[in-house]
């Protein structure tokens, strides 16, 4: 391994995501305190029984801890088995533990899943110094070469699962990112829209103070008026604001669009589109964002609804919100074996303004998107 490598290894962080205790950890160590006092009982050939199980119920009380305190925990376990180890050596007597002893393999998977790069290269230095002791008590080249291979590829195992996930977590952010950005360039498009009117009528207002005063105040009141959504568009999406991108020069879609997407060609389920009620006065940052989920969920049914034959979508303009929901009627779910990042793009526009987002399984087979969102697009 090289210098540079070495390096970037060792100033690699800790998981961030690395919890304390859990229940599911004490379950797992009353199974093996069971499983060791069993084979304790039951093992005739085991070489000094109440000191072997005396290392495996020391050894398993620190995996709890084992993601938090990786290196902590695996230089404790194999720290109590080493003194076991050399004690043997000392007496010359040939140990070798319980069967049960494999759970040791966790401490390896943990350094690679949670620990930090000073953790992971501490824990090869316990595992090397455990192989070294091994050796010296006579194991063959065949069992040493074995045991680092089987140690090695628990840790990798663990460094493996830790990358997907920080991949996983990175797209993620990515694609919070992109809605953001889309949401900028449509705070961008709206704002723009009313300062122009602000503008204009300025203007007007400036040429008519001296010979029309009603005039003037009727100028002033849609002054007011722009302003005032202009404002109430920025307060809503303020959140949204990322990096500085090039506006999109596009029309704005919105909810009357949606009925363009029933019409498009191509294989897949044939969409049907039904808006009703007040749906003519959305703020247009709420108006795009119903057309961007409607459009998100109608492309995922098309490709991804295996069997669906239909694809319902309604929106629904209801007192103070407007309600979108797609359905279809395809035998698996619209998103795959797993929710792609799609879904995660939908949710957090639909959070940045305020509004709800759901998606899953319908009861009688296909899937279904729902997003409630507030006519003025409130932001969190």
């Amino acid at each position: 391994m090289s210098i540079q490598a070495l390096r970037a290894v060792w100033s690699e962080p800790r998981d961030p995501d690395a919890e304390g205790p859990l229940t599911r950890d004490w379950a797992l160590v009353a199974f093996i305190v069971v499983a060791a006092c069993v084979e304790t009982a039951f093992r005739e050939d085991l070489v000094w029984r109440v000191t072997s199980l005396a290392v495996a119920l020391l050894a398993v009380g620190v995996l709890p801890w084992r993601r938090v305190h990786p290196l902590a925990a695996t230089a404790t376990a194999v720290g109590i088995a080493n003194a076991v180890l050399l004690a043997a050596l000392a007496r010359d007597v040939r140990w070798e533990g319980l069967g049960t002893a494999i759970f040791f393999l966790l401490l390896p998977y943990s350094l690679g899943r949670w620990g930090s790069g000073r953790e992971i290269i501490g824990g090869v230095g316990v595992f090397a110094a455990a192989l070294t002791l091994a050796a010296i008590a006579g194991d063959t080249a065949g069992d040493l070469v074995g045991g680092a291979a089987v140690v090695l590829l628990a840790g990798a195992v663990g460094v493996g699962v830790r990358y997907k996930q920080l991949s996983g977590r990175e797209q993620l952010n990515n694609t919070r990112s992109r809605e953001r950005a889309a949401l900028a360039r449509e705070l961008h498009d709206t704002v723009a829209h009313h300062v122009s009117a602000i503008a204009v009528q300025a203007q007007a207002g400036r040429a008519l103070v001296r010979t029309d005063a009603a005039a003037v105040a009727d100028v002033l009141e849609v002054i007011e008026e722009q302003a005032s959504r202009a404002l109430e568009e920025m307060r809503s999406m303020v959140g949204a604001l990322r990096e500085s991108d090039q506006a999109d020069l596009a029309p704005q879609q919105g909810v009357h669009d949606i009925e363009r997407l029933a019409r498009v060609d191509g294989p897949g389920p044939a969409v049907t589109v039904e808006l009703r009620g007040a749906l003519d006065d959305l703020r247009p940052s709420v108006d795009a964002a119903i057309y961007r989920i409607a459009r998100e969920a109608i492309t995922n049914a098309r490709r991804h609804a295996e069997g669906a034959t239909g694809v319902s979508v309604r929106v629904e303009g209801i007192d103070t919100s407007v309600r979108l929901t797609v359905d279809d009627d395809g035998a698996g779910a619209s998103f795959g074996s797993a929710p792609g990042f799609g879904l995660a793009g939908m949710a957090e526009r639909a959070e940045l303004l305020g509004g709800t987002f759901s998606a899953g399984r319908r009861a009688g087979g296909g899937w279904n998107v729902t997003a409630v969102l507030p006519h003025r697009g409130v932001g969190r």
